[in-house]
């Protein structure tokens, strides 16, 4: 595994265990060194690595810190912990990324996601932030996607989008009357944090959708005494082809939503979330576009809550 032994963004870790926790130190020195031994890839048996980094037995390493039981010696206590981590890790991406997995297929996605976390081990205290960095992963290391690194890119680009749409922070929407009271020459709007411009070079929000669905069919006929014969006429999701289009991805009363966007009105919602005056983020647009095509989209972006005061 190419990303197995070097995780991005943790510091070496002690050469042992201290003998005593008597400072804060000695405390930060015991986590660090269990978040790399975490963090260390299973073996092709879903096991705890045989060595050390420094090519120690991990048997000596576990015995420095860990005491054995009755049932289990040092090493297979340290062994269930590293099980754990890496056990629910996958399944939380797995289940976070059905277009993703629907692109690579199980095993192939199962190898990224394996990976991916050996480079960028979770750092946060949410799960919920697992998969923020897995597009950039994708452009880091296009191997574990190819032939179809472009088509991955985009679908992952769009699940994250959903996680950000779901619990990302809402603020005070802005009311007409606070637009109305500044020249657009000087107002400077924001869009809700929750919200997500994409631009993409595949219609991934119909093909995740369509695995959504595919996957729910399934779900129903596993559960019937037809199993068999219901699973046959489900069909299978076809990839889609390259084709550009510009989507939002957002939420309205706590449900996810997908909104396709014309390429002007991407670009003026793109001009206002870089923090442009309105008079110029209307000029993004183009100058094909009509007055009240502009009105349209503003009295559709105000009644979904989309624009809030500049911070």
């Amino acid at each position: 595994m190419k990303s197995a032994l070097r995780a991005t963004g943790l510091k070496p870790p002690p050469k042992h265990a201290p003998k005593r926790l008597a400072t804060t130190g000695d405390v930060v020195k015991l986590q660090r060194l269990m978040t790399h031994i975490l963090v260390r890839p299973l073996t092709k048996d879903d096991g705890l690595q045989p060595t050390w980094i420094d090519g120690r037995p991990m048997t000596e390493v576990a015995d420095e810190f860990i005491k054995p039981n009755d049932r289990l010696t040092a090493f297979d206590r340290l062994q269930l912990y590293n099980r754990m981590y890496w056990f629910r890790l996958i399944d939380i991406m797995h289940d976070d990324n059905p277009g993703l997995r629907a692109v690579l297929g199980d095993r192939k996605f199962t190898r990224l996601v394996e990976a991916y976390i050996a480079k960028y081990p979770s750092r946060s205290f949410t799960l919920r932030n697992l998969c923020e960095r897995l597009p950039q992963f994708i452009r880091e290391e296009p191997e574990w996607t190819a032939p179809h690194t472009a088509l991955a890119l985009a679908v992952t680009r769009f699940e994250w989008a959903q996680t950000v749409a779901f619990d990302g922070e809402q603020r005070p929407v802005l009311s007409p009357a606070a637009i109305a009271r500044t020249p657009p020459g000087r107002l400077r709007l924001s869009l809700q944090p929750y919200v997500s411009l994409l631009a993409l070079d595949f219609p991934v929000d119909d093909y995740v959708t369509a695995v959504k669905q595919r996957d729910a069919l399934r779900t129903a006929a596993s559960n019937t005494v037809d199993r068999a014969r219901k699973l046959t006429r489900i069909k299978r999701v076809t990839k889609p082809r390259r084709r550009r289009i510009y989507v939002a991805v957002h939420r309205l009363e706590n449900r996810l939503y997908y909104k396709r966007l014309e390429r002007p009105a991407f670009l003026m919602l793109q001009a206002i979330a870089a923090g442009q005056a309105l008079g110029a983020a209307v000029t993004a647009g183009g100058r094909r576009v009509k007055p009240e095509q502009v009105s349209g989209w503003f009295t559709s972006w105000m009644g979904l809550g989309w624009l809030c005061p500049r911070k």
